[in-house]
């Protein structure tokens, strides 16, 4: 028997007689063992990375009760319309909302093979009186779509107020930085000069996509409601004697009670799962964007030009004490990875529904779905933690400019040159041989670019040394970068915050690990 306490001697040359003789305990064990929950896989969405509100929100606690609570609905709105249901009944099955007997649950399924009946028969047990009423006319996808559907909502509000918390801070930091020269890239080769602020901009006009397709996806969502087997409602129109009319009423009481204006007007036996496919589509282009600004702020942290929080405590490195290496970015990153690539899932699963709907698209749902919101979440946390903690070191980025603007000032000069009477022509040349001069200095010795000193030190030059200072000033290369910047943040950002008054994710984020 396999005691996972237990130190086992691994060498080169037992390990894998050691690995291959481990015996799985059974479960009754294991639970008694010392550290029986590090005993089985645990998500490092879960146990890192996402936070507890999300993670609660997936739970089998908060989905198994919203399933009683959605039995105790519909029984509501079948007394309303005047089938023989009770406020006995209905106070039954309030009074056990929440306790649900997991352990009871887990047996009847595994005689059953049906997820929903067991909790229908555990249900019963605990609400005696009820049990004739509950689940009454309904399938199972009753209770299982429209709870998805409630805690996709749910998702979505706990996600939005972190994302324009990001948004938010990054336009603080737009503004606070719209002027400051940095140099652009191109193929991430060095180009016109732009702000650190400015592109920040770009950063946040992604998000800004970002939340417009999370909010239409939280404003479009509608409730299944009460459909039946194959969506023609035939169960209850048999319940309500053929009274098509109160069947309607059904479906938008229950739809009105369970928080949602609207139901979908047709569905199959489930609602369709292009909804997920809209959703997680969203999701994973949320996670592109973190990946891609992240990625950003990893390249900047490599030029020393921008830091993500470090803590003073913080350990960059087992074996170079010296380094601070932008974890915090590089997580994103890969969590990001995996949201993108649960786009396929979404996809593949609306594809291959036959007619009706077929039950595939079941587990791969438990998987999808949840792990698209807690990545999302972990993601938003984890860049709202950076947001709030950006550093910039404004000495190196002049350095770093320093080494390339007098290549890309030759131009101006020559202008200069122009106007003060020289020869374009003869003056090209000049710069040309100059260039490639400081140019060898650069790739063939190490050294600084001296190009500046060259023209200072020729003769040629000399109607313009005196505004030679003015022409080098990086700010003059950034073009309307600073105006841009007030711009979009007033006219972009702006409204957008606006519709979350009050409902913006601005405390101080910490990082569990």
């Amino acid at each position: 028997m396999f005691d996972p306490t237990a130190q086992h001697q691994i060498t080169a040359t037992n390990f894998y007689s050691v690995a291959l003789s481990i015996e799985i305990p059974p479960n009754e064990s294991k639970m008694s063992q010392p550290n029986a929950e590090y005993c089985g896989y645990r998500s490092p969405l879960s146990t890192r990375y996402a936070s507890p509100e999300m993670q609660f929100l997936f739970s089998e606690q908060h989905k198994f009760s919203t399933w009683r609570k959605l039995w105790i609905i519909l029984a509501k709105a079948q007394k309303e319309l005047g089938l023989d249901v009770t406020d006995a009944q209905l106070a039954e099955m309030e009074a056990h909302v929440s306790d649900v007997d997991f352990k009871a649950a887990a047996a009847e399924e595994k005689l059953t093979r049906h997820d929903v009946m067991a909790h229908v028969h555990v249900f019963a047990k605990q609400c005696p009186t009820a049990a004739p009423i509950i689940h009454l006319g309904a399938t199972s996808c009753y209770v299982g779509d429209n709870t998805d559907l409630l805690i996709l909502k749910g998702g979505l509000e706990l996600l939005l107020p972190k994302l324009v918390g990001v948004i938010k801070r990054l336009s603080e930091f737009s503004v606070e930085y719209r002027e400051l020269p940095t140099l652009g890239f191109t193929h991430l080769q060095p180009a016109q000069l732009t702000t650190v602020g400015k592109r920040c901009t770009l950063w946040v006009q992604d998000l800004l996509m970002d939340e417009r397709a999370l909010r239409g996806c939280r404003d479009n969502l509608r409730f299944r409601g009460v459909k039946g087997t194959t969506g023609t409602q035939a169960s209850f129109l048999q319940l309500f004697a053929g009274d098509g009319e109160k069947v309607k009423a059904l479906d938008q009481k229950v739809t009105e009670l369970a928080g949602f204006g609207k139901c979908y007007a047709v569905t199959g036996q489930t609602y369709s799962r292009k909804v997920d496919l809209e959703i997680v589509s969203a999701l994973a282009s949320l996670g592109a964007t973190i990946h891609k600004l992240c990625s950003d702020l990893r390249l900047l942290a490599s030029r020393k030009e921008l830091e993500e929080p470090f803590e003073s405590t913080q350990i960059g490195s087992s074996a170079m004490a010296y380094k601070r290496n932008p974890m915090r970015s590089e997580r994103c990153c890969a969590i990001a990875r995996h949201l993108i690539t649960l786009h396929a899932n979404a996809a593949n699963t609306l594809a291959v529904q036959w007619m009706e709907r077929t039950l595939d698209d079941s587990a791969n749902r438990r998987l999808t779905l949840s792990e698209a919101f807690l990545s999302a979440d972990a993601c938003l946390m984890t860049l709202l933690n950076i947001s709030q903690g950006l550093v910039v070191y404004p000495k190196v980025i002049e350095r770093n400019i320093a080494q390339e603007l007098p290549f890309m000032a030759t131009e101006n000069v020559i202008m200069a040159m122009v106007q003060a009477g020289g020869d374009r022509q003869v003056c090209h040349e000049k710069i040309r041989v100059l260039s490639h001069e400081a140019g060898a200095q650069v790739k063939q010795h190490g050294r600084d670019n001296d190009l500046i000193e060259r023209i200072r030190g020729d003769a040629y030059f000399a109607p313009i040394l005196g505004d030679l200072d003015k022409i080098l000033d990086p700010k003059t290369f950034t073009g309307r970068a600073a105006d841009q910047v007030v711009e979009f943040v007033r006219d972009e950002v702006e409204p957008v915050l606006a519709k979350y008054a009050g409902n913006i994710e601005t405390g101080s984020v910490g990082l569990a690990i």
